[in-house]
C-alpha cells in the first residue's frame, strides 16, 4: 500500500488546496495518483468548489463522481460527530478504513485528506488522529500564518507525537486574507526553531485553479522520500 494522509491544525487552513496541488504536479509527472476525501461536512451536492470538487477537478474527473472518493457526505458544516447525528447516522469507523486500504492497494499513489483537524471527533469513540494511526501510512501537518497558528502547530505535532505519530513534514500555508495574519516567512521561522520535522512553506495561490499554480511541492517531497513508491 502507497499513500499519504493530509492532516492539518484546524479547518479551512489548506489541506484541500494542498492535496489538489499534488494531484496536479504527481499527474503532470505521469505518476499514476487518487485522492479521496471520504468524510466531507458543510456538503452540498451542487457546489462545484466543495473540497470533493476541487479534488475530482484536480484529477480530472466530473464533479458527479462524488461519492466515488467521499462516501460519507454531511450537510451541516460541523465535526463528523455532530453532523452524522444531526442526519440520524453515525460513521462507521471500520468501513473508513476498509475503504482506504481499498483504494491504497490500487495501483498508483494515495492521497487520502482528512476532515477538519487532526484532533476532529469522527464517532463517540474516535478522532482523526485514530484514523491516521488505522491506516498506519505517513502524514502531512498542514498550518496557517495568523497569529495564534505557532500554539495550534506546536500543540498538535505535541500531541501527535504523544501517540507516535510524528508528522513527515509540516506545510506552512499562507493566510494573508485572515484578520489576523502574519508573514509567512515569520511563520516558518519560528515553527523551525521548536520542530524536528521538515517545514515547508505554501505561499498564497491564486486564480481560477490555484492548486495548478503551486510551487514544485513534488520535488521538496521525492527529496525528503515521503512520496517514495
Amino acid at each position: 500500500m502507497t499513500g499519504l494522509f493530509i492532516t492539518a491544525t484546524g479547518t479551512g487552513i489548506g489541506k484541500t488546496l494542498l492535496t489538489a496541488a499534488l494531484v496536479h504536479q504527481l499527474r503532470h509527472a505521469g505518476r499514476r495518483v487518487q485522492a479521496i476525501k471520504p468524510i466531507i461536512s458543510g456538503y452540498a451536492p451542487e457546489d462545484e468548489t466543495s473540497d470533493t470538487a476541487l479534488l475530482l477537478k484536480a484529477m480530472g474527473r466530473p464533479s458527479s463522481a462524488a461519492a466515488d472518493i467521499s462516501p460519507w457526505r454531511f450537510a451541516a458544516p460541523l465535526s463528523p460527530d455532530m453532523a452524522a447525528a444531526l442526519e440520524g447516522r453515525s460513521l462507521p469507523y471500520q468501513a473508513l478504513l476498509d475503504f482506504c486500504r481499498q483504494t491504497m492497494a490500487a495501483p498508483g499513489f494515495t492521497l487520502i485528506e482528512g476532515v477538519g483537524g487532526a484532533f476532529v471527533p469522527l464517532d463517540d469513540r474516535h478522532l482523526v488522529a485514530d484514523w491516521i494511526a488505522g491506516l498506519g501510512c505517513p502524514h502531512l501537518l498542514v498550518a496557517g500564518s495568523y497569529l495564534g497558528s505557532l500554539s495550534h502547530s506546536l500543540s498538535c505535532i505535541e500531541g501527535l507525537a504523544h501517540r507516535g505519530l510524528a508528522p513527515s513534514a509540516l506545510i506552512v500555508s499562507d493566510n494573508p486574507d485572515h484578520p489576523a495574519a502574519i508573514p509567512l516567512n515569520d511563520s516558518c521561522h519560528s515553527l523551525s526553531r521548536h520542530v524536528s520535522c521538515p517545514i515547508i512553506s505554501l505561499p498564497r495561490l491564486d486564480g481560477p485553479d490555484p492548486w495548478a499554480h503551486a510551487p514544485d511541492l513534488l520535488a521538496v517531497l521525492d527529496r525528503l522520500g515521503i512520496l517514495a513508491a
